[in-house]
């Protein structure tokens, strides 16, 4: 990541105590790059931001239909879900409606992520499940592709699975790239991920934000269909309180961020696309810097703003709740476009 650009100053005190490095693309509606630090071609994997996009297959095989799913259990197939309550509910129903087993998850039991959950949990007293992994909801949708594509559910998770090798070609069909010119790896729960360059998750997040810009009609309906259930049911995307379903919030965005600090974001009467890659990891830095940008496109939702301060604006406090520094962007977002 030597193409990597100062993105964030982080000062205690009037003293630079630390420099986070990374990468912004905004592409506008022809897929144009108007905006950039650092290299807008530098590969990065999509990691945990690619659950919308991966979510598609399902919907467009018709599989929530089939199996009578609700639009709220779909939402869950694009989600990093804490383990909140109603999102085992609805992992449960899943998996009962299509016949799916728990056990057949390949990732290792989990506890809950969000914190009244997890204590829930601890009183309790009970087992760590699969279905509290945060990633248990795209697998789910990963199964089901792969027993409807004719291979073996045991099978999903392989790289030369069925399922995986659409999951590929869609990745490659919304990033507005050649299939052989993704990067895969593994992700951290065992299924592979996907490597494009900074300007193709942002082209990808705009064509979740327009899909009739997507060059497949049926990724394209399904695009159609399912973004829309994300904004009624945004809760699934994340839990109580966090980033990605309060930004869904906004019926004019389609967000999702994934491990080591990568977002996308889609604006859909903009038809602009943003991607955004912390070189550190830190992902507290997400809501400062996607404001950042929107503020210098022009964005006029009060409240998505006002939202994002409140989870993390420019002011750092410590564990006294006493402002103890502050963030400036490394290099200061003007008016973009």
């Amino acid at each position: 990541m030597a193409s990597c650009e100062p993105l964030v100053y982080e000062y205690r005190a009037d003293l630079l105590d630390l420099i986070h490095m990374g990468y912004i693309c905004v592409v506008d509606e022809q897929g144009k790059v108007l905006y950039s630090v650092g290299d807008p071609n530098e590969r990065v994997y999509y990691r945990s931001a690619s659950k919308p996009i991966q979510a598609l297959p399902v919907i467009a095989m018709g599989l929530d239909r089939r199996y009578g799913l609700t639009e709220e259990e779909t939402v869950i197939f694009a989600g990093s879900h804490a383990g909140e309550p109603f999102h085992v509910r609805a992992l449960e129903s899943i998996f009962a409606k299509t016949g799916l087993k728990e056990e057949q998850l390949i990732m290792n039991p989990a506890f809950p992520a969000e914190k009244n959950a997890y204590l829930d949990w601890v009183r309790r007293g009970e087992e760590k499940r699969k279905f509290y992994h945060n990633c248990s909801g795209k697998h789910a949708a990963l199964m089901l592709g792969q027993r409807e594509l004719g291979g073996a559910v045991s099978d999903y998770w392989k790289i030369d699975a069925a399922v995986e090798r659409e999951v590929l070609r869609t990745i490659a069909v919304l990033s507005e790239t050649d299939s052989e010119d993704v990067g895969i790896g593994v992700d951290g729960c065992g299924v592979p991920v996907f490597a494009v360059g900074m300007r193709n998750i942002a082209l990808a997040f705009r064509n979740l934000a327009r899909p009739e810009k997507i060059a497949d009609d049926r990724l394209a309906q399904a695009a159609a269909e399912f973004v829309p259930r994300i904004h009624r049911y945004p809760h699934m995307m994340r839990g109580t309180g966090y980033l990605c379903s309060r930004i869904n919030e906004d019926a004019n965005l389609i967000g999702k961020g994934g491990a080591n600090a990568v977002y996308g974001l889609g604006l859909k009467k903009e038809g602009i696309g943003i991607s955004v890659k912390l070189a550190d990891g830190c992902e507290d830095v997400w809501p400062f810097v996607l404001a950042a940008v929107l503020r210098g496109l022009g964005y006029d939702n009060e409240d998505t703003l006002a939202m994002l301060d409140e989870l993390h604006g420019s002011r750092i406090y410590n564990d006294n709740d006493l402002c103890v520094g502050h963030w400036e962007m490394a290099q200061p977002v003007g008016r973009i476009g």
